[in-house]
């Protein structure tokens, strides 16, 4: 991997002090690269500069990565690319639990900026394919930030925005893998909302039709081709392998993505979780202590909703599996906290553990605290699910033998 030399690099009739890149075996100056190469993204140096801050960002150490980020952007002040890459770490705050809105306004902020230059970088004679591609990208994590937050109108705007820039920008080579990001994203969700979403149908007339098996072939190019939306690509990936039952493949791509970002609690999570869904007991069960371990030590993004996933984990295996009841109380009831702490008490995680809570403290005869956590199950469960249903049978079983026992007294 090309890699960043600080140290003297000779240009003709002098020798100055600076950072070097070797490029085809030799060492060139940034200011010589920057001159060189008419496309911020093309150029050598820059990619080596953001290779070690997008490495630093998804391993959620921000701080460092804010460091580099701002000395491209002190070396290319009129370029979009520093304000989307600062954007995008703010994304990358929100997405361990996106119900947190703390870092919204500095995502925006960003994101204002980057389109403002790139707007601005477009309308300037030149290559127009590198600023109609920060706009297209730019508008697109608008967007995906509006949906998140449930705003429809902003985010059918800013959509429209991304998928037009996306247009203007196609059937250029020099980013191509790049580009294919946007078409992969769009194809397969473009089928999916309306069936995931059948209230969104009405606004999706107005976009053009999507093809799900082209998105994904799509976005696993850009996975394995593309160089700044690989790990982009890799995230929208794992959820998609999970929503279309490919578990395997799911499992293989989040071990990868767990050892590549080791600090990135949504990598570690998706990965105890899919190792959970595919019965990989050892895995599942070492992935979760490891992310209970670093919620205790307050690793930066690891939280109430990694700890209610990895907490249900490992009360399921000790329940289950084990059969260490005490231990398999001590989780679930974690899990149960992580979930009140998190505001998720409708989520399934929340449910079971209370359901196990309550068979753990049948099997200690202890009848009406099974039945309060019973009852708790079906007041957070939905009526038509196996949860309530399995809840529900349990309270009448055991009031049907407590009335067994009144009789035989």
């Amino acid at each position: 991997m090309l890699k960043r030399l600080a140290g003297f690099c000779f240009l003709p009739g002098m020798m100055i002090f600076l950072n070097c890149y070797p490029v085809n075996g030799q060492l060139y100056s940034s200011a010589e690269l920057d001159k060189n190469y008419d496309m911020v993204l093309k150029n050598p140096s820059v990619e080596i500069e953001s290779t070690e801050a997008i490495n630093l960002l998804y391993n959620f150490r921000f701080h460092e990565a804010d460091r580099e980020i701002r000395w491209l952007k002190y070396r290319f002040p009129s370029h979009p690319m520093p304000h989307f890459m600062l954007a995008l770490a703010e994304w990358w705050k929100i997405v361990p639990n996106t119900d947190v809105t703390l870092y919204d306004d500095q995502m925006l902020m960003h994101l204002d900026s980057a389109i403002y230059l790139g707007k601005k970088l477009y309308s300037q004679k030149g290559n127009k394919v590198e600023p109609a591609f920060f706009l297209a990208a730019s508008y697109a994590f608008k967007g995906r930030l509006h949906s998140e937050r449930k705003q429809w109108t902003k985010a059918t705007f800013a959509g429209k925005n991304a998928l037009k820039y996306l247009e203007e920008c196609k059937g250029k080579g020099e980013l191509s893998p790049e580009l294919l990001f946007g078409d992969g994203l769009y194809n397969y969700y473009a089928q999916w909302i309306p069936r995931e979403y059948p209230a969104l149908k009405p606004i999706l007339m107005f976009f053009p039709k999507g093809n799900k098996e082209l998105g994904i072939r799509q976005l696993e190019e850009v996975a394995n081709e593309a160089f700044y939306t690989r790990t982009e690509a890799r995230y929208f990936l794992l959820q998609i392998y999970s929503m279309e039952d490919q578990y395997e493949k799911a499992l293989e791509l989040a071990r990868y993505m767990n050892k590549t970002y080791p600090d990135n609690p949504y990598f570690e999570r998706y990965y105890c979780r899919t190792a959970f869904v595919a019965g990989r007991a050892s895995e599942a069960q070492a992935a979760a202590q490891r992310i209970l371990n670093k919620i205790s030590l307050g690793k930066t993004g690891y939280e109430g909703v990694s700890g209610r996933n990895a907490a249900y984990v490992l009360g399921y295996y000790n329940y289950h599996h084990l059969r260490n009841f005490a231990a398999a109380r001590e989780y679930y009831t974690q899990a149960v906290g992580f979930s009140r702490q998190t505001g998720d008490t409708k989520a399934g995680y929340y449910i079971s553990s209370l359901i196990g809570l309550g068979k753990i403290a049948q099997g200690e005869k202890k009848a009406e605290e099974a039945i309060g956590y019973y009852k708790e199950a079906m007041d957070a469960a939905s009526k038509k699910s196996s949860q309530y249903t399995e809840a529900k049978q349990a309270i009448e079983s055991l009031k049907k033998d407590r009335r067994k026992q009144r009789k035989t007294k």
